[in-house]
């Protein structure tokens, strides 16, 4: 998807036309700014979501026809992955050939999808707990031609579907969702397994069916629903959790259920870190190997059964939209923990300002771990000797330089001589901060709460080597708000390599595989809002085209999302600012430049603009 071009920049590649050149990102991204699209900015990439789309249907039809299968297979996309309404609507159009569906989990969702133009054979499945306005609005959708599921959560939900069905006069199209005892591996086991929250265990299931049947609406329930998980990593999870749904479905059927669909939920995962190893931030497998694996279980289960292969039907989201959208953002300025010159110790100062010059004379590759503790004590003993009033400002500042100066040679003679990996890793702790334009909590809300590691890269000048480390801080008022765990070639890193950054160009840095989820989790943290968005699609002349552009929230929108009514702050203002003109604190002619800047600042970005 991505590939260094020549001349270092990073560039997007056509996943359509592998003979297109790649596009540069520093260049979309200028000419993005040129157009007043500023960063931070999340860059969605119609082309790559139309990747993901057809690469999971078209695996599933390689496997049913390399295996023989007589059923077809058709998917459904969770809209709580990613609810943004550019993202559903090119979701619905990309997969519109492949009978392709949307997955409602709350009524605002089902209202999303019940606006959708779909295929005339896709689903909709309702997901989650529903009350009888949902489930009503579930079985009217039918009369519009919807193939909308209910999926039957509870016995108490199979009870309000019997209600509502017989006070409507209408069938609904209806599924069960069954808890597997099988339990995946990985972050998210817990979603996976009889202590899952959501569906029926065996019990539950029995009496739902007796009282469907009673009801005499045993032949609306055509769906069986096994979530086997999220972020599956291992792919023989896939295979002993799909076995145990098909053992529920041959025997439901033998119960007399007319099922014709089997779905498996989502799962699918995706390779963050590209180690393609079974751990929380990777997979074992391939979308193909998945597929085949899902198809060819289910194929053996029903043969065996003597049973007609039911309709395949998978909720995978994250392998869908993940890889279309990036995050980019502009290093701010840096803080860097060394220094090139350092001042020699004046007379009067404490003989440890002294001793930590003196480490200089014995920096060599045998004894950089010996020049680092002492570094390291000098320097504490210093602040302590600070805190407690024996050393002034002035000295202890003249010892933190100093302590810089000698941490810059440790590290020169630790890159030059291949030093130990305990030596990189003390060295890895003392990493620059570069501070950058983005919230960690409103763009990136799964790297701080649960710890996901996404790629995160340079942008340019990747035909150079790198030659410092840091780690990536955003611009809210918090400690948190920070990248501190990095995807590289030997493993996960504690800092990124980056280059010394040029105050008269941007530094540009891009976070990938963010259309999961991270739109969606977003908070206002430090009242920072909605980045800018901007949909391209690229060319196979190595260009774009900016199909949407969506404005970040300005201040006022935010602040209004908090309750806060823009009009009645600035009134609130002017009102201070008449007080400060009577009390002659302020000037008549003052009082304009005041309130201009408020209201100007009111309408602007709520990250940091340049101008």
């Amino acid at each position: 998807m991505v590939s260094v071009l020549p001349d270092g920049d990073l560039g997007l590649i056509h996943p359509q036309s592998e003979s297109t050149p790649p596009a540069s990102l520093p260049r979309i991204i200028r000419q993005l700014e040129r157009r007043g699209i500023q960063t931070p900015v999340l860059l969605r990439v119609s082309s790559f979501l139309e990747r993901g789309i057809r690469t999971l249907n078209e695996s599933f039809n390689q496997a049913i026809e390399r295996t023989g299968y007589k059923g077809t297979y058709r998917g459904v996309f969770p809209i709580k992955v990613n609810q943004q309404a550019h993202v559903v609507q090119r979701i619905v159009e990309f997969g519109r050939p492949y009978g392709y569906g949307l997955e409602a989990g709350s009524k605002p969702e089902l209202v999303i999808a019940l606006s959708r133009s779909l295929a005339k054979d896709a689903l909709i499945v309702c997901n989650g707990v529903k009350d009888d306005e949902f489930i009503r609005l579930a079985i009217l959708s039918r009369k519009l031609g919807f193939n909308t599921v209910i999926v039957l959560e509870s016995p108490k939900e199979v009870d309000t579907v019997i209600a509502a069905a017989k006070d409507l006069g209408l069938d609904p199209l209806l599924g069960v969702r069954i808890k597997l005892t099988n339990q995946i591996s990985g972050a998210w086991a817990a979603s996976s397994g009889d202590r899952s929250t959501f569906g029926m265990n065996s019990d539950q299931l029995v009496t739902a069916i007796d009282r469907l049947r009673e009801a005499g609406l045993l032949h609306c329930l055509k769906l069986q629903h096994s979530h086997l998980g999220s972020q599956i990593p291992d792919v023989n999870d896939v295979r002993r959790a799909v076995n145990e749904a098909c053992r529920y479905f041959t025997e439901l059927t033998g119960e007399g259920v007319p099922l014709s669909h089997l779905d498996l939920g989502g799962g699918l995962g995706i390779d963050y870190t590209g180690e393609m190893k079974a751990n929380d931030n990777s997979v074992n497998y391939t979308v193909d190997e998945y597929c085949l694996n899902v198809v060819e279980t289910v194929r053996y289960a029903m043969d065996e059964a003597g049973l007609p292969h039911p309709t395949l039907v998978t909720e995978s989201g994250r392998a869908v939209v993940a890889h279309s959208s990036l995050l980019v953002f502009n290093v701010l300025e840096a803080t860097f923990f060394e220094v090139e010159t350092a001042p020699e110790p004046e007379p009067d100062d404490h003989h440890l300002l002294s001793d930590l010059r003196a480490i200089e004379s014995y920096i060599e590759p045998m004894r950089l771990q010996e020049c680092i503790n002492d570094a390291q004590y000098y320097r504490d003993e210093l602040r302590a000797l600070f805190r407690r009033g024996y050393v002034g400002l002035r000295q202890v500042a003249r010892g933190e330089r100093i302590y810089l100066r000698i941490l810059s040679r440790i590290k020169r003679v630790a890159h030059e001589s291949e030093s130990t990996s305990e030596i990189d890793a003390q060295l890895e702790k003392i990493a620059d901060i570069y501070h950058c334009n983005f919230s960690l909590f409103q763009s990136l809300p799964d790297v701080w709460a649960i710890n996901q590691i996404h790629p995160v890269v340079p942008l340019q000048r990747l035909n150079e080597e790198p030659d410092r480390r840091a780690v990536l801080t955003d611009i809210t008022c918090d400690s948190d708000g920070k990248i501190g765990r990095f995807i590289l070639a030997d493993g996960i890193s504690p800092s990124l390599p980056v280059h010394t950054i040029d105050d008269d160009s941007s530094y540009y840095i891009g976070v990938l595989f963010v259309g999961a989820y991270q739109e969606t989790l977003g908070d206002l943290h430090n009242l920072f809002g909605d980045t800018n968005v901007a949909t391209i699609d690229l060319r196979e002349d190595g260009g774009f085209d900016l199909l949407q552009e969506v404005e970040g929230d300005t201040i006022s929108e935010v602040l209004s999302y908090v309750e806060y009514d823009p009009r009645d702050l600035i009134d609130d203002f002017r009102k201070l600012v008449e007080t400060a003109i009577s009390e002659d604190r302020l000037s008549v002619s003052d009082r304009k430049t005041l309130i201009a800047a408020y209201r100007d600042s009111m309408n602007g970005y709520t990250y940091y603009e340049s101008h």
